[in-house]
């Protein structure tokens, strides 16, 4: 489902619920390790690609995610950190993010995000991980929001403007349409390991089994 700017500010300045859905559909019903078009998958959205790592390393990891998804935060927090520093960082691994928001408040935080001062888009997605119970589940997102994003460098002013970006918005919602239509992407996290695909909140072992594979 995705949403235009009236529909999208309505439901955010509303102060939506986050909605962290692990998957749409059972776990067993999804075709874990289904390989898809890789020169397809490779095509940057029109927001173009955020990515860390060498873009010669022999795997490519393509992370979908949502920034009020419980789950893609747990990947985060146990995952992530360990992912980077053996393999993102040394080259072995070069990692895409790309979006996939499951309601308009996550769509708001990721177009916070990528208009972050400084190309500050990492730093902004670690910091909204981190802090994720302080503005994805209460009652004045919006509010904590801004507070958050002032802390990168946000004033209330391009903090506004950045949530009545229709470009912004809408590249936004042509990468989840994609992802939705042409990859089959359900759930959040969803991972694309050379093509594979491989949904849920993998833990950094079976991460590690995936990469030897």
């Amino acid at each position: 489902m995705t949403f235009n700017r009236r529909q999208f500010l309505g439901q955010v300045g509303a102060g939506s619920l986050a909605i962290g859905a692990l998957s749409l559909l059972p776990r067993a019903a999804q075709a874990a390790g289904e390989k898809v078009d890789v020169a397809e998958l490779m095509k940057p959205g029109p927001l173009g690609d955020k990515t860390l790592g060498d873009p010669k390393a022999p795997i490519t990891v393509i992370e979908y995610m949502s920034l009020t998804c419980s789950h893609c935060k747990h990947f985060h927090d146990t995952t992530w950190k360990p992912l980077k520093e053996k393999y993102i960082d040394t080259g072995k691994v070069y990692f895409i993010l790309r979006d996939f928001p499951l309601d308009p408040l996550a769509t708001a935080a990721i177009m916070l995000a990528h208009a972050a001062p400084n190309d500050k888009f990492f730093e902004m997605v670690d910091l909204l991980f981190d802090q994720q119970e302080k503005w994805a589940f209460v009652d004045d997102p919006v509010s904590a929001l801004l507070a958050i994003a002032k802390q990168v460098g946000f004033t209330q002013e391009t903090f506004e403007l950045t949530l009545k970006n229709q470009a912004l918005l809408d590249g936004v919602n042509s990468v989840k349409e994609r992802a939705a239509s042409q990859f089959g992407v359900n759930s959040t996290p969803t991972f694309f390991i050379n093509g594979a695909k491989h949904p849920g909140a993998l833990s950094f072992e079976e991460m590690e089994k995936l990469l030897a594979s």
